[in-house]
């Protein structure tokens, strides 16, 4: 039996967008092609920032409809008390980091009772076969592999946890595969050989003078190495 390989998305970060503005700069990676919203919470504890919770991913909710896809990265310490209040800001994808609890199966069993769909990622010093481990265990519905340190934007892509990625793709050939982290026009052939299909990509999109291009330039490269499979 083949398995087809999961289709290209981009995710725009918007963290790296004007923040004053933030409904209308949405609104504006949806125009421009955004499979879509890659949100980073971070609560300064898990990592060092300080982001938005659930009310700013509410008022964004409420001022672009329903049909965005959110993916909530939350780099938070007690991902399972903020479940809940993602689901009613109608986040559709709750991204926990593997580091952050002690009981990832339940909390993926959480995340799927309250109606979201659950991903599950993972820092550069954590190994792959833990991930790996939790997949075989309790499936979610996506993997991320960091390809930096999370916490801050403009750090430099790690080309050595493509290795990770590879692991991922070969266990699991259907799975939806994130990276994020210094993704470009000029890494994602990295990432797109290594088998990742959801590309989040915060200042080369966000701060790009042509996003729409290149968000369909990162699709393209993408999908190019998805038919390869």
């Amino acid at each position: 039996m083949v398995t087809m390989a999961p289709p290209a998305r981009i995710g725009p970060s918007i963290l790296n967008s004007n923040l004053a503005n933030l409904a209308s700069e949405c609104q504006r990676m949806v125009e421009c092609g955004a499979d879509y919203l890659h949100l980073d919470v971070m609560d300064g504890h898990f990592v060092p920032n300080l982001t938005f919770g659930h009310p700013v991913v509410q008022s964004i909710r409420d001022n672009l409809g329903d049909k965005p896809f959110f993916d909530a990265h939350m780099m938070v310490s007690k991902p399972e008390q903020w479940v809940k209040p993602m689901a009613d800001a109608k986040v559709n994808l709750f991204t926990f980091h593997l580091e952050s609890t002690q009981q990832p199966q339940d909390l993926i069993k959480q995340i799927h009772e309250s109606g979201m769909k659950a991903g599950c990622g993972i820092k550069p010093g954590t190994p792959v076969s833990l991930l790996i481990e939790l997949l075989h265990s309790q499936m979610c519905d996506m993997a991320l592999v960091m390809t930096v340190e999370p916490g801050f934007g403009g750090q430099k892509f790690m080309t050595d946890m493509m290795s990770k990625v590879k692991s991922l793709r070969s266990e699991f050939p259907g799975l939806d595969i994130e990276v994020d982290g210094g993704v470009s026009p000029a890494t994602i052939q990295h990432c797109a050989e290594a088998g990742a299909n959801m590309i989040v990509s915060g200042s080369a999109i966000m701060r790009s003078s042509d996003p729409k291009g290149v968000i369909e330039e990162l699709r393209s490269v993408v999908e190019e190495y998805g038919v390869r499979r």
